[in-house]
């Protein structure tokens, strides 16, 4: 086929040519987008899944659907090492620029910038745009206290967009990455908001660990969010997501080769669109054969190797792929941290730095005490091809 025409062009957060199987969360984040710019409370949406699994997909979809709605939107990817205050300071200075605009309303979008350049100066966070010019708006955003500081800012800049008649819809992506104390100073906010019924929500996306980090940030944590599981898609939504980008451009696929395609991929999205795309560019004719899936193969385990799984690797030191490949060496799903341990011939404790560092870089998380999984489908594979396998390792 010709690889222009290809549909399936795969790539962090690109769109799929056809969103199976999550009608559901799209519906519901439309409900809470549309009870809280009526002033209504409505608990956030998290969701959590591994990777690959289309939460930074989901994320662009809500954010459309609240640009539709009159939000405004900033859709915000949360590095390590960033604090919660740099990542919101210059959305919420730009919604305030946006809703000053009408005439009406500058007095009182000066006073939320002076209240984010009094925040930004209590919290030492470099600025570099016009609000440089403001003078701070004293007692309010200047405690000190984080919790307080970031709850007052949304307060002034919710009071200020109900004046607008819009909202505010800040969409986070990798929340895990924040620490315990923005954790927690995002979650007081948000219950600053709902209390005041102010048209602003927090959506976010993250790995499966996001719900016990907000549960140790702040107890009270899931009567504001609701935490979503998304992972791999049922195979009829699976089957649809193959066959119907395909069928779009008239061409077919044989049963066994869209049912072979399942069960390699496991129904996971972004796998879905590697077998997807290699196979169009490896298929000669319609329908798509079983022929074909084997063909293109050995190209999407590669690239997927090189890229969707190496990226993740190198980011880790050589005692803990040493880790990594005994536990990779259990297959898929949790183990038990004991047993790893008993592979490599040491004590579970001496094993604790290892482990802590590799859940903060996102390679593994616990479903449970006591156990370990990856946080990427199919990483086990991947290890076993690309790590030696050892059975001691030195911590």
């Amino acid at each position: 086929m010709d690889q222009r025409d290809n549909p399936y062009v795969p790539g962090a957060g690109t769109p799929p040519p056809e969103l199976a199987g999550r009608d559901g969360l799209i519906l519901e984040a439309e409900i809470a987008l549309s009870r809280v710019l009526k002033g209504r409370s409505q608990q956030s949406l998290m969701l959590t899944g591994l990777r690959g699994v289309g939460k930074t997909v989901l994320l662009n979809r809500i954010r459309s659907e609240a640009i539709a709605l009159g939000y405004f939107v900033d859709l915000i990817e949360t590095p390590e090492n960033r604090s919660i205050a740099e990542l919101v300071i210059p959305s919420l200075k730009r919604a305030a620029q946006e809703f000053s605009r009408v005439a009406a309303l500058e007095q009182l979008g000066s006073k939320v910038l002076r209240v984010l350049r009094s925040f930004s100066l209590t919290m030492k966070i470099a600025e570099t745009d016009v609000s440089l010019t403001l003078d701070p708006e004293r007692g309010t955003g200047d405690s000190g206290d984080l919790e307080r500081d970031l709850a007052d800012v949304f307060e002034e800049a919710g009071n200020l967009a109900k004046q607008a008649g819009k909202g505010i819809c800040i969409l986070l992506d990798e929340v895990q990455y924040l620490n315990e104390r923005d954790y927690a100073a995002l979650i007081v906010a948000a219950h600053r908001i709902a209390q005041r019924g102010l048209p602003v929500i927090f959506m976010g996306a993250g790995l499966p660990m996001l719900p016990g980090l907000a549960g140790n940030a702040k107890s009270y944590s899931e009567r504001l969010f609701k935490f979503t599981r998304i992972g791999s898609l049922a195979e009829s939504d699976a089957i649809k997501a193959l066959v119907e980008p395909a069928r779009v451009l008239g061409v077919e696929y044989d049963e066994a080769a869209v049912l072979q395609i399942v069960r390699i991929t496991e129904g996971y999205p972004y796998f879905l669109q590697e077998w997807g795309f290699e196979i169009w560019n490896t298929a000669t004719a319609s329908p798509i054969t079983l022929a074909d899936v084997d063909d293109a193969h050995p190209r999407a385990v590669r690239k997927l190797d090189d890229s969707f799984f190496r990226v993740r690797l190198d980011r880790v030191t050589n005692a803990e792929k040493r880790y990594l490949r005994a536990l990779a060496d259990f297959g898929p799903g949790a183990h038990e941290t004991k047993s790893i341990a008993a592979k490599l011939k040491k004590g579970v404790e001496k094993f604790g730095p290892v482990r802590d560092s590799l859940i903060k870089k996102g390679m593994i998380y616990s479903p449970r005490h006591g156990y370990l999984e990856f946080t990427v489908p199919m990483f086990d594979d991947f290890a076993r091809r690309a790590i030696p396998e050892t059975t001691e390792a030195s911590p």
